[in-house]
């Protein structure tokens, strides 16, 4: 019996993260964005919970999102600290932990989103609380569920920050894509920092608007480079 051994080479490699790339963001937009769009009611907790129970299989669809988003995530991690090694091992490492950090804050925010279900499932040992009551704990964990993101986009704006200056340190990608990573990257820090602080301010919702399209550019461009082109077989390195 003879044994093969499998050569992954850099540029299949990089076209698999490309892949789990597109996945995440396909996924996120429909359990993040979609999902929540149909169900919520901000200011009224009857006509939420109400949806909950009417678009139950919508609503279970978006945490099946979650949950694929949230095991990619650990895969794609894994995958971009390999490929940005080469380009600087602190770098890298910084950008996968706070990544990890990030995926581990959507793991507790699955936590908030479940919860609603077991409020609503009229469960005998809820028999005794108010409906009403039961609503609103429903809309506490769902707007915990917002804090959440705010929370995990801290996380994410420094691991974009860290590739993104890796691309432009490196042969890896067109350097434009990492200077749109990295500048974009602040526009998630300024919408955390201004939601969790309840700042209000038109200029600075305009500017985190402006930042957010050109990380979302860069963040799609850069997926669909590596899904395309792959990447590059060497990096320059980072002192």
């Amino acid at each position: 019996m003879t044994t093969r051994s499998l050569e992954i080479t850099p540029k299949s490699f990089g076209r698999t993260a490309g892949a789990l790339y597109l996945a995440i963001a396909v996924f996120g937009v429909f359990s993040i964005g979609y999902v929540p769009s149909v169900i919520i009611q901000t200011h009224d907790a009857g006509a939420t919970a109400q949806n909950i129970l009417a678009y139950k299989a919508l609503y279970n669809m978006g945490l099946f999102g979650d949950v694929v988003v949230l095991l990619l995530e650990v895969i794609l991690t894994a995958m971009l600290y390999v490929m940005f090694k080469p380009v600087s091992a602190t770098l890298a490492l910084v950008a996968a932990w706070s990544r990890i950090a990030m995926t581990m804050v959507m793991g507790v925010n699955l936590l908030f989103n479940i919860l609603p279900v077991f409020l609503l499932s009229g469960a005998d040992s809820l028999s005794g609380i108010p409906p009403q009551s039961l609503q609103s704990g429903v809309m506490i964990l769902l707007r915990a569920h917002d804090y959440g993101i705010y929370i995990w986009q801290l996380f994410f704006a420094l691991h974009l920050l860290a590739v993104g200056y890796m691309i432009v340190h490196s042969n890896l990608f067109p350097h434009v894509l990492g200077r749109l990573m990295a500048v974009g990257s602040f526009g998630y820090s300024l919408q955390a920092l201004q939601k969790i602080m309840h700042i209000e301010s038109t200029v600075l919702s305009v500017a985190v608007f402006a930042l957010l399209v050109l990380v979302t550019v860069g963040e799609l461009a850069f997926a669909f480079w590596l899904l395309i082109k792959g990447a590059r077989p060497k990096a320059g390195g980072l002192a």
